[in-house]
């Protein structure tokens, strides 16, 4: 797992295939919380969405990559 201290608001976070996942609110008890306003669709709009810190695999730039594919990582979301 990467250094949490260096995930920052507003830094994209991406699966480990490049692909969009969401962009950073802030870092909550262990949890990268996700933006409302890019945090899913459908049923899932308008609330925040978390991906556990255990899932970031670096930390660069001003992105969050993750250590599963996009389409795997939204299966660990949770939602608040």
């Amino acid at each position: 797992m990467a250094d949490a201290s260096a995930i920052k608001e507003h830094m994209e976070v991406i699966g480990a295939d490049g692909v969009h996942v969401g962009t950073v609110d802030h870092v909550q008890e262990g949890r990268i919380k996700l933006t409302k306003a890019d945090s899913g669709t459908g049923s899932h709009e308008g609330h925040h969405h978390f991906i556990p810190l255990g899932l970031v695999a670096d930390v660069e730039g001003d992105q969050v990559r993750l250590s599963a594919n996009a389409d795997v990582a939204v299966t660990f979301e949770e939602e608040a």
